[in-house]
């Protein structure tokens, strides 16, 4: 198996397009300890020829052309990318979807939840469908990613569920009850030759569940959205917690460093890093405190092929 981050950041990027923040304006001046990042995604493959995505974030246009992995090798046209796993409905992992507008064979592979968003937005249809296959995955089931001329890719993959929210478009105005149902929000499980890869952008809270999932994975790309929990709220940039946008902090009695203590993994990295999180910064104390803890912080083009 063979993985690369596209892109490690929440949404908006790194640096988000309107904020004038000291680390936004640190990734623009060219910092070396703030560099920029794309919004999360991730790249699979079972021969490092031909290549699955984890989300299609908005950035993915500019993650293709930054990763010869994924730039076209046969004829006038083509592509490697020859699938697409969705973990939600959520703007930042569907909507690089409409990039791969241009005809081009793939199967997408989402929840029926997910599914039914997309066909009731007829901007999805410009995925043609003798062209872009979209299959139903249960949760909770095992299916062998296949490549386009049908021959196994030799990865396995499950989607299952995690504590979450509906996409923010999705909430109608409502306040409370935004838990959503299962497989609005799902995590990603990919087994080959005896490895686990988990991928899990975006989480609410640990479970025991959820626990014993992720005990004795190889790698672990969990989310890291935010350092706090009233960080955005703190920080003077909008009025919801980590909480209250479906994400457990990295920091805390109950945020992910420490849920992770008990739970035996090979390697855990943080991936879906808003712009406002301090990890992203190279000398920060936050990035030396959960590089002390045995975390990595994801960069885009980073390698986690377990």
């Amino acid at each position: 198996m063979k993985a690369v981050v596209l892109g490690a950041a929440a949404g908006g990027g790194f640096p988000q397009w309107n904020s004038n923040a000291e680390a936004c304006r640190r990734a623009r001046a060219g910092d070396i300890n703030a560099a920029p990042r794309t919004e999360a995604s991730l790249a699979l493959s079972g021969d490092g020829a031909r290549w699955f995505l984890i989300n299609a974030s908005p950035d993915l246009r500019q993650q293709i052309q930054a990763r010869a992995i994924l730039h076209p090798r046969r004829g006038l046209r083509s592509s490697p990318i020859e699938g697409v796993i969705l973990t939600g409905a959520d703007v930042d992992a569907i909507a690089g979807l409409l990039h791969l507008r241009e005809r081009q064979p793939f199967t997408l592979y989402a929840t029926s939840r997910v599914l039914a968003v997309l066909d009731a937005n007829p901007i999805f249809g410009v995925l043609a469908p003798d062209c872009v296959g979209r299959q139903e995955v249960p949760l909770g089931q095992s299916f062998g990613l296949r490549h386009l001329d049908g021959s196994t890719s030799g990865l396995e993959v499950e989607l299952f569920d995690v504590p979450g929210k509906v996409a923010l478009y999705l909430e109608k105005g409502r306040d409370t009850d935004l838990a959503g149902q299962p497989g609005d929000t799902v995590g990603v499980e990919v087994r080959s030759g005896g490895q686990r890869l988990l991928y899990i952008p975006g989480c609410a809270h640990m479970t025991d569940v959820l626990k014993r999932r992720l005990a004795g994975a190889s790698v672990v790309l969990f989310d890291g959205t935010l350092w706090r929990d009233d960080e955005m709220v703190a920080l003077g940039l909008g009025p919801k917690t980590g909480q209250r946008m479906g994400h457990m902090s990295v920091s805390g009695p109950d945020g992910v460093v420490a849920s992770f203590r008990d739970i035996p993994v090979k390697r855990r990295i943080l991936i879906h890093i808003n712009n406002s999180n301090p990890i992203l910064l190279g000398d920060s104390a936050e990035r030396a405190g959960v590089e002390k803890e045995g975390w990595e912080v994801a960069y885009d083009g980073m390698e986690v092929s377990p």
